[in-house]
């Protein structure tokens, strides 16, 4: 590799899952898959939520937030890699790839904000439900997406300034599917400590406090419905947060797994094999999650649609 280090590279090639051409229709056709029932999936929830008055509630517009930006994050990295499998391209531009790494962390920190109010909604529903809907008002809920953006959006813009702050080699090829910033960071030429210092402090403090506010959420909530003595009334208050539980546990397992991997592997492309779950798997699994464990979901898109018509796209419960 030549050493000379250039801040003002034109192109980076995205060395994707692997260079086997017979490989690239399949990987194309999955990928294009796995992405339309993403975009799709989010789109009818929001389409639901937004038509049906009973649904114009906390949980909800927090539900809706997060679909619309799980459609923003595999759209941040999906069409681009459509696009050079397509073209026989592996090549992005230096500008694009910094506006990739810009959007991935800005959705990613989106993620795991808004699970965390979510998981807060619920907290406050099963532990408080008389004093609920005075605490989670408009106002309240508007505020805590405003927040969850305003920190995402400033952290973002700080790791994607400090990355433009490095210089990279001529001859810069990633190992992924799309701009990963710890393989940019890993691959600059120039001395990248404080880079490193300041990503994993970051991703370290905003996780750690996303993960202990939802593990105390659910810890107060799991702690509430024991204490309810009827099973019927421990089904009704488990039933009212389950999906979000389903979401948050494959959130998090598949983030941390690819953390791990990440940790223990020295192969780059089993990194990129694994990130799938992370960045696209979990995304399209959600409205179904969503749809299957919760019937208002269904009863909403039924009267959107029609009962006939969405028989067909999800199963009742």
């Amino acid at each position: 590799m030549d050493l000379e280090n250039d801040t003002h590279i034109s192109e980076i090639l995205l060395l994707g899952f692997s260079e086997e051409a017979e490989l690239q229709p399949l990987i194309f056709g999955l990928f294009l898959c796995m992405y339309l029932i993403t975009v799709f999936g989010n789109l009818l929830i929001i389409l639901a939520v937004s038509s049906d008055s009973h649904l114009q509630t906390p949980m909800y517009f927090f539900l809706s937030n997060l679909s619309f930006v799980d459609i923003c994050f595999t759209s941040t990295t999906i069409p681009k890699m459509l696009w050079n499998i397509q073209t026989q391209s592996k090549v992005i531009t230096y500008e694009g790839c910094i506006i990739q790494v810009y959007f991935y962390i800005l959705f990613v920190c989106l993620d795991d904000f808004l699970l965390t109010v979510m998981a807060y909604d619920c907290f406050l529903a099963i532990c408080h439900p008389l004093h609920y809907m005075v605490i989670m008002n408009p106002q309240l809920c508007v505020l805590l997406v405003l927040v969850s953006w305003i920190i995402s959006i400033l952290h973002s813009l700080l790791e994607s300034l400090m990355l433009l702050q490095l210089s990279f080699c001529t001859d810069l090829e990633i190992p992924h599917f799309f701009c990963e910033i710890k393989q940019m960071v890993q691959f600059a030429c120039s001395d990248n400590f404080l880079n490193n210092m300041v990503m994993h402090f970051a991703a370290g403090l905003l996780g750690a406090v996303s993960l202990v506010g939802i593990l105390y959420s659910y810890f107060r909530i799991v702690s509430s419905i024991c204490g309810i003595s009827s099973f019927q009334g421990k089904y009704k208050a488990f039933s009212t947060c389950a999906s979000h539980l389903s979401v948050v546990s494959l959130f998090y397992c598949t983030g941390l797994g690819v953390y791990f991997s990440s940790a223990t592997t020295h192969s780059s492309h089993s990194n990129a094999v694994a990130s799938i779950m992370y960045t696209v798997v979990t995304p399209m699994l959600n409205p179904f999650i969503y749809s299957l464990r919760n019937n208002d979901i269904n009863v909403a898109l039924k009267r959107l649609f029609g009962k006939n018509t969405i028989k067909g796209l999800f199963f009742e419960r």
